[in-house]
């Protein structure tokens, strides 16, 4: 606009400036042709009244003279031969001076661009006295003024367009800040288009109002959910989705039947043929749920609801507790067959004298041994509900590890298994009975799979702002396939070894979960035959 503008006012700017020049030139140029015939006339009375005196050949003046008779005979040309002129007669101006006494006419010659301008008077004895002078025509002096011209026109039409683009700008600049939020009427000439604005300004923010309020409430049920959403239509073409199905399940396609999933693309398809569905797929170590539902309207199927939900966690949990509940009943099961059997034999009387305390003694141990299961069982409970209801305490860890080692002296003497304690003391803040539980269970792996005749190393020192329990024993060491697993519940390597030994196999899992409720980290490092190193880190207090 502002373009269009400038160049209108620009090409009005150079149509006035050529009128003007114009208008200009022409009244200049017919004032001076006035004044020459003003200026002949005077010349032409002076050099009659000088003819009384004087022969017109003696007569002087800058302009052309000629003398001519009434008959139009030329008697006398101060230029020319008068005897080789033609018979002037039928010159206008000297037969408006014959018939009126003056007379003057102009000539232009398009030859030379001149212009003659004649003056003729009649004097007393009735000759005429004709006077021409020649005069530059109006084409000529603008030929002559060019350089000026040219330069005054130049610098009038840069000022031309100066103004023009100040103009234009002055015009557009208060259009340009016009808000479409407040239109003012700032030209009576734009009122109906701002009046319309307001309108529509109004019209659209009641729209958009209603919309936003939509989108609102659709976000807030959808981008706050966990679970992923995906909205489909009948042709396949995913409508929305939202943060959490981008990340459950990306779909890297605008409709749902190029989706890599398989199962993802069936149970969109059985929704969209009007059933629900509702799928488990297995990605790596995750497991999704996809659930699927056709939207209806008017009875009829219009699309398709698909969520998707992540439900490793409850499938872990699932399978733990199917794993637990197994290895628990079965861990069960052994000591109480035992002690069934022998209370059975020993009710009926089919047990000898002689074997009676034999069987009394191992249905103490198969008791001791259930107890032990009950108990590990109980600590583990209350270690994966958090440790509530525990009391936190400062425990000194090196005497800590002083009494552990002291209450398993005997099992140790007894496996010929030396024990050996070293390192500084070193606070934490944690429950004690956990923590002595955690280093219990450590020492008393080291021992139970140790060789006849190795050691238990156990040192407390710290590390950087934190400190670690290091145990360290020589003795058979676990597999490296082997060693990822054995925090697991109720996991054994040599599960005849283990039964030997004794043990619940929930051991190193109550180290785990000890750990865990305390922020410390465990690292495991085994080699078969050398023997194990368990080192528990903990953080800064």
């Amino acid at each position: 606009m502002t373009g269009k503008i400038v160049r209108s006012l620009f090409f009005l700017a150079m149509l006035v400036l050529a009128a003007g020049a114009c208008l200009f030139s022409g009244i200049l140029y017919g004032y001076y042709e006035k004044q020459s015939f003003a200026s002949l006339s005077q010349e032409a009375e002076q050099l009659s009244q000088s003819m009384a005196y004087i022969a017109p050949d003696k007569l002087r003046s800058a302009d052309r003279i000629t003398l001519i008779d009434t008959d139009g005979t030329v008697l006398y040309d101060s230029v020319a031969n008068a005897s080789d002129m033609d018979n002037h007669l039928d010159r206008q101006e000297v037969a408006q001076a014959i018939k009126s006494g003056t007379g003057q006419s102009s000539h232009y010659s398009s030859t030379v661009l001149q212009k003659n301008l004649y003056y003729a008077l009649r004097l007393e004895d009735g000759t005429v006295l004709r006077l021409s002078r020649v005069q530059s025509s109006l084409g000529a002096m603008l030929l002559n003024m060019a350089g000026p011209i040219i330069a005054t026109v130049a610098g009038l039409l840069l000022l031309a367009a100066g103004l023009s683009v100040r103009l234009a700008q002055q015009i557009t600049k208060p259009i340009n800040a016009l808000s479409t939020d407040d239109p003012q009427d700032i030209y009576p000439e734009l009122q109906p288009l701002t009046q319309r604005l307001r309108q529509q300004k109004a019209t659209i923010s009641k729209q958009m109002d209603e919309l936003s309020r939509r989108m609102r409430e659709f976000s807030a049920m959808t981008e706050n959910m966990s679970e992923g959403f995906l909205l489909v239509d009948m042709r396949g073409h995913i409508l929305t989705e939202n943060r959490s199905a981008a990340t459950l399940m990306p779909v890297e396609a605008d409709n749902i039947a190029r989706c890599p999933e398989q199962q993802l693309r069936q149970a969109a398809q059985q929704a969209l043929s009007g059933q629900r569905c509702e799928r488990l797929l297995q990605r790596g170590e995750r497991t999704l749920s996809i659930m699927a539902s056709p939207v209806l309207a008017s009875g009829q199927v219009t699309g398709a609801v698909v969520l998707t939900m992540d439900v490793t966690e409850r499938e872990q949990r699932e399978k733990l507790r199917r794993e637990f509940s197994a290895n628990v009943s079965h861990e069960l099961k052994t000591p109480l067959t035992s002690i069934s059997g022998f209370a059975e034999l020993m009710s009926q009387g089919l047990v000898p004298p002689e074997k009676v305390k034999e069987f009394s003694s191992d249905i103490c141990r198969e008791c001791a041994r259930l107890t032990s299961l009950v108990e590990d069982i109980i600590d583990l409970s209350r270690l994966d509900e958090g440790g509530e209801g525990m009391e936190w305490e400062e425990v000194e860890l090196y005497s800590l590890c002083t009494s552990v080692l002291q209450s398993l002296e005997q099992v140790a003497r007894k496996q010929k298994v030396t024990l050996h304690l070293e390192g500084v003391e070193k606070t934490v803040h944690g429950v004690r009975q956990v923590l002595h539980e955690m280093v219990y269970n450590l020492c008393d792996n080291a021992i139970k799979y140790n060789r006849t005749g190795g050691s238990v190393s156990v040192r407390v020192e710290g590390c950087g702002r934190g400190c670690r329990i290091c145990v360290a024993d020589t003795g058979i060491g676990i597999p490296y396939d082997h060693q990822s697993r054995v925090f697991e519940r109720f996991y054994r390597v040599d599960k005849s070894h283990s039964r030997a030994i004794g043990g619940t196999g929930l051991g190193l899992s109550i180290v785990k979960h000890a750990a865990a409720l305390h922020g410390a980290q465990i690292d495991l490092q085994s080699q078969p035959g050398v023997g194990t190193t368990i080192t528990v880190t903990f953080p800064e207090q």
